[in-house]
């Protein structure tokens, strides 16, 4: 049987020997460490990579070209990413980062190449709160050329020939999630009055309990999450709010409901004018004391906004 000539014979079989290689030149090594007091799940660009208990660690390969985020939605984070801490990578570079959301601090995060530091190069990047000034505060837009000179912090990188530099994510690498910062709840008055208070009745936290006018007592079913501009009303420290139901009109009685972001029922403007004023363009309803009655029990209502009424002044 005729044999391909030697040369052929001899490229063909380096091609072999180097396939292996030319793989693992492809991939980098991502290893997720996971510190925090409980089991996490990771994500990956909004898809889930599984739980992870903790203590352990797991290790997976991307693309050395890959863009994106890693983080977890443990202790209030989100799995779109949301109310979480991010570790990035914008891999054509040998770029990573960190990135922080300033409505919530959900764990620190530190990210380690596994690259010896050089000349300011391959630096471990780490927040560990959300006031760090090692993070952004939302994802950069723009990368920076490649250069000699290391990037400015909170941007940092590893370069190498190939881009193919291993990095380890930890997640609570201090071995505790973050505490939550205290939060702010008040009274809310109809036009001043001070002895009488939104109220939550019965004190009965569900789906559908009416919103009323009751003399001011001190009980949390009295305190509200509320801010100025758009704003939930937030029950105290619960996970239900005011809510105007899906049809707003004229009369529609107001009751407390489970949180949703972004739901159009639960979005409020409180205005310069201490007005509650659902928000959404066209809509024109305020929160309104029904009839103008302060006697306890009365269910409160929306009504088309008007300035100078006094049943739609709210003051905290």
């Amino acid at each position: 049987m005729d044999r391909p000539p030697w040369p052929t014979m001899i490229s063909a079989l380096l091609l072999v020997l180097t396939a292996p290689a030319l793989l693992v030149s492809a991939a980098r090594q991502i290893t997720i460490t996971n510190k925090c007091p409980s089991t996490i799940t990771i994500y990956r660009n909004g898809n889930s990579q599984g739980s992870l208990s903790s203590g352990s660690s797991s290790t997976s390969s991307v693309s050395n070209n890959f863009n994106g985020f890693y983080y977890t939605n443990a202790n209030g984070g989100s799995s779109s990413g949301a109310d979480t801490t991010r570790a990035g990578f914008y891999g054509q570079s040998g770029y990573y980062y960190l990135v922080t959301d300033p409505n919530g601090f959900n764990t620190a995060v530190t990210i380690t190449p596994r690259r010896s530091r050089s000349g300011g190069f391959c630096v471990p990047a780490s927040c560990s709160s959300l006031t760090c000034s090692t993070a952004y505060m939302s994802p950069p837009t723009s990368f920076p050329q490649p250069s000699n000179i290391p990037p400015r912090v909170p941007l940092y990188s590893c370069p190498s020939s190939n881009n193919n530099v291993g990095y380890t994510i930890t997640f609570c690498p201090n071995g505790n999630f973050p505490p939550k910062p205290p939060v702010s709840t008040t009274e809310i008055h109809p036009n001043g009055n001070t002895k009488k208070c939104l109220d939550i009745r019965g004190a009965k936290y569900a789906n559908g309990t009416p919103v009323q006018i009751y003399d001011c007592n001190g009980t949390g079913a009295q305190k509200w999450q509320i801010q100025d501009g758009s704003t939930t009303v937030r029950a105290g420290n619960t996970n239900f709010c005011l809510d105007a139901g899906s049809n707003p009109a004229n009369g529609i009685k107001m009751k407390i409901w489970t949180c949703y972001k972004g739901v159009a029922a639960q979005s409020w403007d409180y205005t310069n004018s201490n007005q509650i004023r659902l928000a959404g363009q066209g809509q024109n309803q305020c929160l309104d004391l029904t009839g103008g009655s302060t006697q306890n029990g009365n269910q409160l209502q929306t009504w088309q906004c008007s300035n100078g009424n006094n049943n739609q002044i709210w003051t905290d």
